[in-house]
């Protein structure tokens, strides 16, 4: 969706055109005023109306590896993990911003990035602030949210940039419709009204600080600390013919908190440039659900109660040698990185009587695990020609998987990686790239580990035997200026994967996480910003992203072929918006639509999901009393929350139908309203 706006021109002069981007040295750089229209108060507003380009986050695994994230600060890679690029880029002012240029990412010299990169060039500046201000109601749904947003300043001198900030990253979830169930002849078994409300307040504080020291040094530091308080409501109306009525409460809560801190200093050394990296992050999780029914003619409650508190944590030490040499460009990079999980969960039932819950033995879901992960990588990147780019980097990855518990374990894993990449320009307004690389996955940790899914009877037991997903990834990427019209990048992708991990079968009766030796993924994805101006309607364009995909994986229960789990293999999204020349208004209607896989378990098999299709409107002022404010409703078209599962009475190629579940909910009308200024 577009973002928030500030700043448009006011009066009876028309506002400037649409961002065009000025080519130079085979970089499409925007400045400011290309933006002028949007009155952007943020890097992020900005960025978020590049035509055609579309911000890719870290993947936030374990350790930093090499970059993933497409976007860049004056040139250098931001390593992130407790928080993503959008959140350091809403603490840039546009007020700071000199430029923002894009180019392939194979051209820069930074091992891990190709196709369009979006470089963030800042200028000195006053200490500057800005705010945004989140509301969300959903009437007879949930609660209102009242208090999410952000506020942060930055300041610059000529040595130092500082940024601080507070942010809450609320949320508010909800849905309430009818379930019928039915049992293997297609009779009703029971019929449930359900109504769900979830309610997230995520505060966070995170700071920000980097210093030009003596020579060419440059000394970066950050550190924030979050918490999150979700509280859950589903209460569940039951009518089964025969048998009394019943009430089902299932409340999950869960309480985290967690901090990191980061910091890097680069520094000249002998023919090239050293960068020394560290960063320390720790999580701590507290969570607990009860699934309990009250019957309505008196008789005791029955239940269950599931905890699970977890630590973790992280150590990264990297360093990054940089030189030139034989015309090119040469990085070596070593990484230590050392993880840390400890979970310990509790399962209890509630007794006869229906008063206290009473816990029951399992050992399998205490344990944990520690992981040393080291690696060393080779980069090279030269001009083969004033239009052709090549990158190539070479390595390995050596880790050792400990586990402590009830069935302990020690492993190590020796695995190469690297890529190869191709940026060619083949005429003006033409990019192409090309990447060939070799990923080593990795594990989650709670997998090692049992779980138990009291709400719908899907438990994990635990597999001590799983092996790091490995990967094969080609992507081929070309980027068509439009001129007047606009842009457009068309993506295909394909992936092949050796130990891909899903739910599989394990001896004794059980499902769990665990490993399949081949799946394959590929698709194609189209990203463009269409102008309208060229037809007449000033101040109009089109966003819009689509995707499709296919995968296949062998169904470790049946022996065929079938797609991933959960898997989302079409996407669209589409939004048109109108900023009305010689005015502060702006106006938009959009979609959203996806179209989701059912998921595959021993002895179930369903498909979840909502929508399919959302849709919405906005409207926006650019100046009340200075501000921005933004009005959207969202759903429109009435969306809505689809749970189908098919349950069987063991395992699913053996045996019968158990029950069948079809709900149909609704989620109700999201009215939003932002704030947002600068100060």
């Amino acid at each position: 969706m577009p973002t928030l706006a500030q700043d448009a021109p006011t009066g009876d002069a028309p506002p400037p055109e649409a961002p065009t981007p000025a080519t130079v040295a085979g970089r499409q750089t925007y400045t400011p005023a290309d933006f002028a229209r949007f009155s952007p108060k943020t890097a992020l507003d900005m960025l978020n109306q590049v035509p055609g380009f579309v911000v890719r986050s870290d993947d936030q695994g374990r350790g930093l590896g090499e970059a993933s994230t497409n976007v860049l600060v004056n040139g250098e890679r931001v390593a992130l993990k407790s928080e993503s690029i959008e959140d350091r880029l809403q603490r840039i002012s546009a007020e700071k911003v000199e430029r923002i240029e894009i180019v392939d990412g194979a051209t820069l010299g930074i091992p891990g990035l190709s196709g369009q990169v979006a470089n963030i060039v800042t200028k000195a500046g006053r200490l500057t602030g800005q705010f945004a201000w989140r509301t969300r109601f959903r009437p007879e749904y949930v609660k209102p949210n009242w208090f999410g947003g952000n506020v942060s300043i930055s300041g610059t001198t000529d040595r130092l940039e500082y940024s601080l900030s507070l942010a809450n990253n609320a949320g508010r979830g909800a849905a309430e419709g009818p379930s019928t169930i039915y049992d293997g002849t297609g009779a009703v078994i029971e019929t449930r009204q359900t109504h769900i409300k979830n309610v997230i307040e995520a505060p966070k504080v995170a700071a920000s600080l980097k210093w030009r020291g003596p020579g060419t040094s440059v000394l970066n530091l950050s550190g924030s600390y979050r918490w999150t308080f979700q509280d859950n409501s589903d209460i569940e109306f039951n009518q089964r013919p025969g048998l009394p009525d019943r009430t089902r409460i299932y409340d999950p809560t869960d309480r985290a908190r967690g901090y990191e801190l980061g910091g890097d200093y680069e520094f000249a050394l002998g023919p090239g440039r050293l960068k020394l990296i560290g960063l320390e992050r720790y999580n701590h999780d507290r969570y607990r659900e009860d699934f309990v029914y009250y019957p309505a003619d008196g008789s005791p409650a029955n239940g269950s109660r599931y905890t699970n508190v977890s630590e973790s944590g992280e150590h990264i030490g990297r360093a990054e040698y940089s030189w030139k040499m034989l015309d090119g460009d040469f990085q070596l990079a070593a990484e230590a990185a050392f993880n840390r999980y400890n979970g310990e969960a509790h399962i209890f039932d509630l007794n006869p009587a229906g008063i206290n819950f009473i816990e029951i033995p399992f050992p399998a879901g205490t344990g944990g695990v520690t992981e040393d992960r080291y690696e060393a990588i080779l980069t090279h990147g030269r001009q083969l020609s004033d239009n052709l780019s090549l990158q190539v980097s070479a390595g390995g990855e050596y880790s050792k998987i400990a586990q402590t518990g009830s069935m302990g374990l020690v492993r190590s894993f020796r695995r190469p990686k690297g890529s190869v990449s191709l940026a060619w320009k083949p005429q003006p307004g033409l990019d192409l790239s090309l990447k060939l690389a070799r990923k080593v996955g990795q594990l989650s940790f709670g997998d090692f580990l049992a779980t138990a899914d009291i709400y719908q009877g899907n438990n994990n037991a635990g597999n001590i035997e799983l092996v790091p997903p490995q990967s094969w990834e080609l992507d081929l990427e070309a980027k068509k200026d439009l001129g007047a019209w606009g842009s457009t990048t068309l993506t295909l992708f394909g992936r092949k994967y050796d130990d891909y991990i899903d739910v599989i079968p394990i001896p004794g009766g059980g499902e769990s996480r665990g490993n399949i030796d081949h799946a394959s993924l590929y698709g194609v994805q189209l990203v463009s910003t269409i102008k309208l101006d060229p037809i007449g309607l000033k101040g109009a364009k089109i966003d819009s992203n689509f995707q499709w995909q296919s995968s296949n994986v062998i169904d470790p229960v049946l022996g065929i072929g079938r797609r991933f789990s959960n898997d989302t293999d079409r996407h669209a999204d589409a939004t048109l918006r109108h900023d009305l020349p010689g005015s502060d208004w702006a106006y938009g209607v959009g979609f959203e639509y996806n179209h989701v896989q059912p998921y595959f378990r021993l002895f179930e098999i369903g498909r979840q999901y909502e929508g399919p299709t959302y849709t919405y409107a906005f409207v926006e002022n650019k100046d009340v009393f200075g501000l921005t404010v933004r009005a959207q409703w969202f759903n429109v078209a009435n969306g809505r929350r689809i749970v189908r599962r098919t349950v069987f009475d063991g395992p699913r190629d053996v045996s019968p139908v158990l029950f069948v579940e079809d709900t149909n909910q609704g989620v109700g009308d999201l009215f939003d309203i932002t704030v947002s200024g600068k100060f």
